[in-house]
């Protein structure tokens, strides 16, 4: 116990410092100005620009200067300007702005996008001076409905200057509180922002309704076989989903366009209850109750503590209370990985390992995002959609490993059920309900005119198998003459046990004795073949009697006794093994 708190504790700590080291971050500005780099010129055969190296910033710690005051210290380079390099991050907390700056020519009369590549952003504005000397302003973030932005998408986006070839100066005003800004900023043509606007559309569409598929089939069998693991499992995928919906801007987009103030916590709401989800999934299928009290106390101690620490950051809405959230999610992803090192060592269930093996996506690419909201490293495509991906992995996988678990805890069950009308221990359908299947078939037949077939089949050497190997011998030898009799049916045939070692096949539908005697012959040769299951000088000897129906007047008790009265009358070593009956 003693042990056990003492490693959560370190845990916690080392934590806390990456936590700490994220947000005390490299913020310094230089106190001199980097010279404004050459004008950007658009269209000179790049479709996609990148403003880092090309574009310089300053942050006004203040947050209350107009665009014309920057403007005139730009001219005059009277303020600090620094160049934007890739990778770089900045605390923008405490009503900070930060202004960039880029010049740009556009020789053609094409349209130009700039574009902001992170959604959750709190405010973006660009400014630049028209054709006629007068600001032209537009506004975008969390501030502002997606369907009031200049250009709606996911992702703050404005259009640029389309003024001749004289150079434009663009200045872009950012406000974003409690996260580091290190959003990548790019130019784009039209055609290129449609083109990637689509692709995504389609790729996140894909994710979206697979989640949505799975959430739906996993709760329809949560209810219907009463399964404790697709419950939980819904909920998980679910709120997964719904946590990717804020993080990645498709909620804001489409779903709470209008609701302003819950897309400005949503970001930071959803993927921490998300994050308590995934722990409780985690704890319902790998059970460390079986192993550990304190481990699975330690579990739900965690869980309460992020849906905790998430109720009190939407409450207190500063860096520090994210950070809890932040330091509380890592130690959740050690949990869970902890967990599955655990029953992937420890144990028993036949398909542990493969719901172990996944969760391991999800696990590996949440790291990304959670380094992200710990300032550890800058937005990138990789920080945006990691965790997407990983879940469009895992799903499918989870879900396959769930629903072989189910049928196996489910399996004593479905026997008992089928007793009324399968044979215990061959599975297969039982005398009773063979005759009232050959009955009806019996009838159509007689109706359509158009024949069936019966089939008998007995088990030649089965006591001398007995006598030589023993009573399991005989046991498993009518188990897999089960198995061949099912491989040599369609589905609309019917393979029965109808005595000690006796079977019958029904073929339904319109049949001719040629595939009668096909499937009779199938079946001898399968029952010669050796056999794991059985001993090697163990193989199955058919006797077979074969009969297209209706016969005259027979009924379907009197046909197949007909099929087991003509077995009877071949000698156990017939050299003939199959025998027509009426063909």
């Amino acid at each position: 116990m003693g042990r056990t708190t003492t490693t959560i504790s370190c845990w916690i700590g080392v934590l806390w410092w990456l936590c700490s080291m994220g947000m005390a971050g490299a913020q310094g500005t230089p106190s001199t100005a980097t010279p404004a780099p050459a004008a950007i010129v658009l269209g000179a055969g790049e479709r996609v620009i990148s403003l880092d190296s090309r574009s310089r910033f300053w942050i006004d710690d203040t947050g209350k200067r107009p665009v014309e005051q920057v403007e005139a210290a730009a001219l005059a380079d009277t303020l600090p300007w620094q160049l934007r390099v890739p990778g770089s991050s900045y605390n923008l907390d405490g009503n900070k702005a930060m202004w960039i700056v880029f010049d740009t020519v556009l020789p053609t009369r094409k349209r130009w996008f700039i574009e902001l590549q992170s959604s959750g952003l709190d405010r973006a504005q660009l400014f630049y001076r028209g054709a006629d000397g007068q600001w032209v302003e537009q506004e975008a973030g969390d501030v502002k409905a997606v369907s009031d932005w200049p250009v709606p998408g996911r992702f703050p986006t404005f259009e640029l200057s389309s003024a001749g070839t004289e150079p434009v100066r663009h200045f872009l005003r950012v406000e974003h509180a409690r996260v580091d800004f290190a959003t990548p900023v790019a130019l784009y043509d039209q055609a290129a922002l449609v083109a990637s606007r689509e692709r995504e559309q389609f790729l996140l569409g894909a994710y979206f309704g697979l989640a949505l598929l799975i959430t739906l089939v996993a709760a329809a069998n949560a209810i219907a076989y009463r399964d404790r693991n697709f419950a939980v499992y819904a909920v998980y995928v679910g709120s997964l989903a719904i946590g990717q919906l804020a993080y990645l801007g498709v909620g804001a987009q489409h779903i709470w366009n209008e609701m302003l103030k819950w897309n400005e916590v949503a970001t930071f709401v959803l993927p921490g209850i998300s994050g308590a989800a995934a722990l409780w999934f985690a704890r319902t299928v790998t059970e460390p109750g079986r192993f550990s009290k304190v481990l699975d106390m330690f579990v739900w101690l965690l869980i309460l503590a992020l849906l905790a620490a998430v109720a009190l950051d939407t409450w207190l809405l500063t860096r520090t209370s994210f950070a809890v959230v932040m330091v509380l999610a890592v130690l959740s992803l050690v949990t869970v990985a902890g967990l599955i090192a655990m029953v992937w060592i420890k144990g028993d269930d036949p398909y542990i390992r493969l719901i172990a093996l996944g969760f391991v996506p999800v696990v590996v690419m949440a790291l990304f995002p959670v380094a992200r909201g710990l300032n550890l490293m800058p937005a990138s495509g990789l920080t945006r959609y990691a965790l997407a991906i990983g879940a469009a992995v895992e799903m499918p996988i989870l879900f396959y490993a769930l629903t072989l678990r189910g049928n196996r805890r489910r399996e004593s069950r479905v026997r008992a059920a089928a007793l009324s009308h399968n044979d215990a221990l061959t599975g297969i359908a039982h005398q009773r309900t063979l005759l009232q299947r050959l009955d009806d078939a019996i009838a159509r037949a007689r109706t359509l005119k158009r024949p069936c077939a019966l089939l008998a089949a007995r088990i030649s050497n089965f006591d001398a198998i007995i006598e030589e190997f023993g009573r399991e011998t005989g046991e498993r030898m009518l188990v897999v003459a089960a198995s061949h009799l099912r491989h040599a049916i369609t589905d609309i045939d019917l393979a029965a046990r109808v005595g000690s070692h006796d079977f019958a096949l029904l073929l339904e539908g319109p049949t001719t004795a040629e595939i009668a005697m096909s499937r009779a012959q199938q079946l001898v040769a399968s029952g010669l073949r050796p056999n794991d299951a059985l001993p090697p000088a163990a193989t199955l000897k058919f006797h077979i009697t074969v009969a297209m129906l209706p016969d005259g007047e027979r009924d379907a008790p009197g046909s197949l006794q007909w099929l087991v009265d003509g077995l009877d009358s071949m000698r156990p070593d017939a050299r003939k093994l199959i025998r027509p009956l009426n063909f």
